[in-house]
C-alpha cells in the first residue's frame, strides 16, 4: 500500500507540471513579469521543525537566534521541491518562523526565543515580528501562516493536564471549563484567540496586499479514541488521563482549527486542513505509524532529553523531549499539502 503523503505528492507534482505547462506559453515580455516568486513562511515550533533536519543556521554560527529552524520542516520540503519542480519562475523563501512564537509575535510584538540548544549564556535576544524579519511588501506574492496553538496555549494545557493526569479526582476537563481565579475557561481561550487572529490576518494583508495568503492548521495530534493511549508512556502522552485525551481533541484542537478556519475563510485566504490527512498517525500510535512523537520521543542528537524548569527527563527511556510536535513524516504530509496550496495560489499571480 502507498504511503498517504505519497499519493499526495503525485496530486501535488501534477499540479506543478500543470502550472510550468501553462506558464510556458506566457510571453516572456509579459507587463509586470518577475524573475522571481517571493515566498514568506510565518509561524510557530510546528512551521519551524524544531528538532526535526539540521538546525537552521547551523550550531555554531554568530547568526543563529533561538528559534529553532530546521532543514526538515515544511517550508525546506516545500521550498526544494518547488526548485525541483519550478511553477514558472523561481521561488525565494523566507523562513522567519520561530519555536513558542505566539500569534502577537508574527504582527505585534518582539519574541525572545527560548531554545534549549546551545543558547548564549546572556540568554537570547528578541527577534523583530515575523512580518518584518520576512519583509512583507507589495513585491510579496505568498505568505504562509502556521500559528494559534501557542496563543491559546496548547502547550500549556497539554502541561497541565500531565501534571493532573497523576492526581487522582482532578482532571483537566474541570480545571479549564471552571477555572481557578486567574485562569481563562476554555471558551474564553478560544474567542480572545479569534479575535488575535483577526488582527493578526488584517496586519499581515496590510504588510502585504497583492499577497495570496495561506493558512496552515495543526495535525492529529491526539488519538481518536483517548482509551488507546497506554498511560503513563512518556513515549506517548504520559500520564493525561484518557477522558482528558478526548475533552482536549474536541475542545481545544479541533475548535482552535476551526477557529483559524473561519477567520481565514472570513478574509477570503485559502487554509490549508492537515488534520483530517494526519488521522491514525496521533502521538498513542506505534512508532512506525506516528507522524507526531509524544511527550519524549525521538529527535536529532542536538536536542536535549531534560525539560528545563521541570523533572521531565526523557533521558531515562532514552528519548528526547518532543512534547508532542511533529516528525519527518509529520512534516513530510504538512509540506505535500502546502505545496499542492502553494501551487494553485501562484495559478492566479
Amino acid at each position: 500500500m502507498r504511503h498517504p503523503v505519497s499519493r499526495l505528492r503525485t496530486s501535488v507534482l501534477t499540479v506543478g507540471l500543470a502550472l510550468a505547462a501553462a506558464s510556458a506559453l506566457v510571453p516572456s515580455g509579459s507587463a509586470g513579469a518577475a524573475d522571481q516568486y517571493q515566498w514568506a513562511a510565518l509561524g510557530d515550533s510546528y512551521t519551524a521543525g524544531g528538532f526535526v533536519g539540521e538546525p537552521q543556521p547551523a550550531l555554531g554560527e554568530a547568526s543563529r537566534d533561538g528559534c529553532d529552524r530546521t532543514s526538515g520542516a515544511y517550508p525546506g520540503l516545500v521550498e526544494r521541491e518547488l526548485e525541483e519542480f519550478p511553477p514558472g519562475k523561481y521561488v525565494q523563501l523566507a523562513n522567519v518562523s520561530c519555536g513558542n512564537a505566539t500569534i502577537a509575535d508574527i504582527a505585534e510584538a518582539k519574541q525572545v526565543p527560548i531554545s534549549p540548544v546551545q543558547p548564549p549564556v546572556e540568554g537570547w535576544s528578541a527577534v523583530d515580528t515575523q512580518i518584518k524579519r520576512a519583509k512583507l511588501s507589495k513585491e510579496t506574492d505568498i505568505v504562509t501562516i502556521g500559528v494559534g496553538g501557542n496563543s491559546l496555549p496548547f502547550g500549556g494545557m497539554l502541561l497541565k493536564c500531565l501534571q493532573l493526569g497523576a492526581i487522582p479526582g482532578e482532571t483537566c476537563q474541570e480545571y479549564y471549563t471552571n477555572p481557578p481565579e486567574g485562569e481563562e475557561n476554555i471558551t474564553d481561550k478560544l474567542a480572545r484567540v479569534q479575535d488575535e487572529y483577526v488582527q493578526m490576518l488584517a496586519r499581515v494583508h496590510e504588510a502585504a496586499p497583492n499577497a495570496k495568503v495561506i493558512t496552515v492548521g495543526y495535525p492529529a495530534v491526539l488519538p481518536q479514541e483517548g482509551n488507546t493511549c497506554n498511560r503513563p508512556a512518556l513515549s506517548e502522552l504520559g500520564s493525561i488521563k484518557h477522558a482528558d485525551v478526548d475533552w482536549l481533541r474536541e475542545n481545544a484542537l479541533k475548535p482552535l482549527n476551526n477557529t483559524i478556519q473561519q477567520v481565514t475563510s472570513f478574509f477570503g485566504d485559502r487554509y490549508v486542513d492537515v488534520y483530517s490527512s494526519s488521522v491514525g498517525h496521533d502521538a498513542c500510535q506505534p512508532a512506525e505509524e506516528k507522524w507526531v512523537e509524544g511527550i519524549c520521543g525521538d529527535a536529532a542528537d542536538y536536542w536535549p532529553a531534560k525539560l528545563p524548569g521541570t523533572i521531565l527527563n526523557c533521558g531515562l527511556i532514552n528519548k528526547r523531549v518532543t512534547l508532542v510536535h511533529p516528525n519527518a513524516d509529520g512534516h513530510a504530509n504538512t509540506a505535500a499539502h502546502v505545496e499542492r496550496a502553494i501551487r494553485i495560489a501562484l495559478l492566479d499571480r
